[in-house]
């Protein structure tokens, strides 16, 4: 059962994921969460770093599709000066929102990667739907008041991959 909550792959930071490596494995499209994934939850609009990973992105022909549980005004006021999809209200992690993404994008399964910072949303929705997946250390330390409780949950699936040698993320802080 707690397979389900192991990911692909996992990164300090969103940074480290790169086109040249998404196309070396096939990927055309990148499904990834908001909050605390791309941007602190607090944070209203992209980094110039963000902003010049999504241009490298975008230069190799990888289509990118935010997939968020939070409401429309803050994921449509992150996306649209970036010209990105998005999907809000995604009620991850069912798997609806992220294939609906994936149909957006003209992407298959296997072309298409799910990228989020928590084990009981993104990478579960992701898991479930067939997809590879990278967890991402969390940007911010602070979460909000629905995501704490999840994160109580996480540390302690967590720390039963720590102790079965299956993950060591949090080391490499």
């Amino acid at each position: 059962m707690l397979k389900k909550f192991l990911p692909s792959e996992y990164v300090k930071s969103i940074f480290q994921i790169k086109p040249d490596d998404l196309k070396a494995r096939g990927i055309k499209g990148i499904i990834t969460d908001l909050d605390n994934t791309l941007v602190e939850w607090d944070r209203p609009y992209a980094t110039p770093e963000l902003i010049e990973w999504f241009d490298k992105m975008k230069q190799h022909n990888i289509k990118i599709t935010i997939v968020s549980n939070n409401n429309e005004k803050r994921v449509k006021a992150f996306s649209d000066p970036l010209g990105l999809q998005f999907i809000h209200k995604a009620r991850k992690p069912l798997v609806s929102a992220f294939r609906r993404a994936m149909q957006t994008m003209g992407t298959s399964r296997d072309e298409t990667v799910i990228i989020g910072d928590q084990l009981l949303t993104d990478i579960l929705g992701g898991n479930r739907a067939g997809f590879y997946t990278i967890l991402v250390v969390p940007v911010a330390k602070s979460d909000g008041f629905f995501t704490r409780f999840n994160r109580a949950v996480e540390r302690r699936i967590m720390s039963n991959f720590k102790r079965n040698g299956l993950i060591n993320w949090e080391d490499d802080k």
